[in-house]
């Protein structure tokens, strides 16, 4: 019989990565080993929650990219395909989560970027000391009234879960400044309704796919008079192996003289 106090011979592989130093947090860990960059005892493993002993040889195979987690290449894309410069801009992160999306901003060169997430402790340290960033944690964007930022941003961004975009945006659009814009990732798991989301959360139905993303560019467009860009494929896919998009958003007033209603990027096509 085992007594409570002998160590443990086999721990989680995401568990251990974070205790190696090898990844920040368990979710960029996660995120790491399903995109196959981990290998134990020179082979590779895919799943996080696998039993590996102490004394495996642990490496993260390859080079990794430049951000906190994955989000930060997914936003990069973004502001890339939509030709957004963020340099001295003041920007908002709706969702903030590890810190993804404002690590990219950073690096960009926005000049402040207020990190909100109703979650608590989950982003990243070096972030979380960042004369540049403001952190707002355990806050719903939907329950923070107009005015609460101090001052209006000039982009955000915005990359959540369990909700529709269908309720977020117009929680964001209170809080944009003048000639404000918003990039959005667009998760079709949390658009399409229950009865489409297949095994493991996956979204597999191509038509509810494509009738879901028009859908949602049409209420973007119609019922909320913005301009939409996109949807553009994001360059990889979610945690769960789902496509995920991004569009950008903004006001009438943000685009006057600018030719951005309707699309003009790549839109969706099943593959």
């Amino acid at each position: 019989m085992t007594s409570p106090s002998t160590k443990p011979h086999r721990v989680r592989l995401d568990a251990r990565l974070v205790s190696l130093g090898l990844a920040p947090s368990r979710q960029r860990a996660q995120a790491l080993i399903g995109a196959g960059k981990v290998r134990v005892d020179g082979r590779p493993v895919d799943k996080a929650g696998r039993l590996v002993p102490l004394a495996a040889r642990v490496e993260v195979a390859g080079p990794d990219h430049p951000f906190v987690s994955r989000g930060g290449l997914k936003l990069a894309h973004a502001l890339d395909t939509f030709g957004i410069e963020v340099r001295g801009l003041s920007c908002l992160d709706v969702g903030a989560s590890t810190g993804g999306f404002t690590d990219c901003l950073l690096q960009r060169g926005a000049r402040h970027v207020i990190a909100v997430d109703v979650g608590y402790g989950q982003l990243a340290w070096r972030l979380r000391q960042s004369p540049r960033v403001t952190v707002l944690e355990r806050t719903n964007i939907r329950h923070l009234a107009p005015g609460a930022l101090g001052q209006p941003v000039d982009l955000a961004v915005v990359d959540t879960s369990f909700i529709s975009l269908r309720l977020v945006i117009p929680a964001v659009l209170p809080h944009l400044g003048p000639g404000g814009r918003i990039v959005a990732l667009v998760k079709p798991q949390f658009e399409v309704g229950r009865a489409h989301v297949g095994k493991g959360g996956v979204v597999r139905d191509e038509a509810a796919l494509a009738a879901t993303l028009e859908d949602l560019v049409r209420f973007f467009n119609r019922s909320l008079s913005l301009s939409v860009r996109g949807p553009v494929p994001s360059p990889i896919r979610g945690a769960k192996g789902n496509r995920e998009f991004l569009v950008a958003l903004a006001p009438p007033e943000a685009t006057a003289g600018a030719a951005l209603e309707g699309g003009g990027e790549e839109t969706y096509r099943s593959s």
